[in-house]
């Protein structure tokens, strides 16, 4: 892995010299990109994390009959779906941009809003809720995920930060929202999905209109002697090396650096949904009422918008994998405390500890997959490293559930021990790449 290394930091090296005399990499074309994730993860994952709304009305009132737990798949099956169907999207988003796959995907997403409309029963709300919305939206977020990085490189964890914290928005508003709907204005079930509906509508034109792939221009280094020199020619490739071929480019999924990655990310995501989903029934447990319990999913949500869009800026300076292994780590010691937060005020701090602490975990897993990857299978990368990930969404939070009758500390220890051995595994990656304790990696 030397040469990766050295050709890594020649690379770095070379982007360093450009800083000051290339393009400003914030352009019009690249900030639309940019608000088209973020709006595309807001339409997606954001309303993911809006399912504590949906499981309290369920319960309560559409399908009384079954189970909380029976219930809860309804929540964590789409966020499989999202996982599992990642790869396939990535790697269409590649060969044919991402304008089809983000408009296949939106089309099915709307069409499973409008038929949860009309679900009256456990298994129409499967199909609809559980696994058309959530392949739609796995077509819609990481074709887009894939195509912001590819206009950064100095300022990479930055934008991605930008655009994955459009889930964070989405965790805030779309829980109030339909919260708003259900319970205080009277609005029916069925028109509240609606309304929803109509609300994604123009949100996801404007994905499909700006989330473009880059027009290439070469970035000029001005050399010793004055003349320009483009970015690649700085690095000093030979000049009779032929392009590498995409399947060249796939190999780089296979190395070392991007298997421990994708490994520490998959024993991670076990625990990291644990505190999104069970804050709120852990405050009730407490003696808090339910309604001063609901708001803690949408601060746990806030408190991770600036998680990730902070952590970018520190990370592009010092390092990405090094600050995702910083947040990984420190978010698996604040969920070890968990339990430690006995009243209102140090739940509060708590839930708003754990999530600026693992709000850089999402964002900066992209950050550091397409660091790794060319930029001609970035969206591939992005779908391979969540794809693997898909497991963890799935089964994570119904183990939880399970370890519950043991009380919170179980879930705590849980959660806490899943993060900090998925920090081991990234910092394993950190090092393989460069074994010096200060690189910026």
């Amino acid at each position: 892995m030397a040469g990766h290394a050295s050709e890594k930091n020649d690379y770095d090296t070379a982007v360093d010299k450009s800083d000051a005399r290339a393009p400003s990499e914030f352009t019009l074309r690249s900030y639309l990109a940019t608000a088209g994730a973020a709006l595309s993860y807001f339409v997606t994952v954001g309303l993911l994390n809006a399912f504590g709304i949906f499981q309290e009305y369920y319960q309560s009132t559409l399908i009384p009959d079954h189970t909380p737990f029976q219930i809860s798949w309804l929540g964590t099956f789409p966020t499989f779906a999202v996982f599992l169907f990642a790869p396939a999207a990535g790697i269409l988003a590649d060969k044919v941009g991402p304008t089809i796959p983000i408009t296949a995907g939106s089309v099915l997403l709307l069409i499973a809003i409008f038929m949860i409309s009309l679900c009256k029963t456990y298994w129409q709300l499967f199909l609809a809720q559980g696994v058309l919305m959530g392949v739609g939206m796995s077509f819609v977020a990481i074709p887009a995920s894939g195509i912001v990085p590819a206009y950064f490189v100095k300022n990479r964890a930055l934008v991605s930060g930008i655009s994955v914290a459009g889930s964070s928005l989405g965790g805030v508003i779309w829980p109030i929202a339909f919260d708003q709907m259900l319970h205080k204005d009277g609005i029916s079930f069925a028109w509240s999905m609606r309304i929803g509906g109509f609300i994604m509508m123009p949100l996801l034109g404007i994905c499909i209109l700006t989330v473009k792939k880059p027009v290439k221009k070469p970035v000029t280094v001005p050399d010793e002697a004055g003349t320009s020199a483009s970015l690649d020619e700085a690095t000093e490739k030979p000049a009779n090396e032929r392009p590498k071929t995409r399947a060249e480019h796939m190999k780089v999924l296979r190395t070392p650096p991007f298997l421990l990655l994708a490994a520490g990310l998959v024993v991670a995501l076990f625990g990291f949904f644990t505190p999104f989903f069970y804050i709120s029934t852990y405050a009730v447990s407490l003696g808090m009422s339910p309604s001063l319990a609901f708001y803690f999913v949408s601060i746990v949500n806030g408190a991770s918008l600036f998680g990730r869009v902070l952590p970018g800026i520190v990370a592009d300076k010092w390092g990405r994998f090094n600050i995702l292994v910083v947040s990984m780590a420190t978010a698996g010691v604040v969920a070890f405390c968990w339990t430690t937060a006995t009243s209102v005020a140090g739940l509060v701090v708590w839930t708003i500890a754990y999530g600026f602490a693992s709000g850089a975990i999402l964002s900066l897993q992209i950050a550091c997959s397409t660091t790794l990857a060319d930029a001609s299978i970035a969206s591939s990368a992005v779908g391979i490293i969540m794809g693997s990930t898909s497991l963890g969404g799935l089964f994570g939070s119904p183990i939880a559930g399970a370890l519950l009758k043991h009380g919170y500390i179980a879930l705590a220890c849980w959660s806490g021990s899943l993060l900090l051995a998925g920090a081991v595994l990234i910092g394993a990656s950190r090092f393989v790449q460069d074994r010096r304790i200060m690189a910026r990696v």
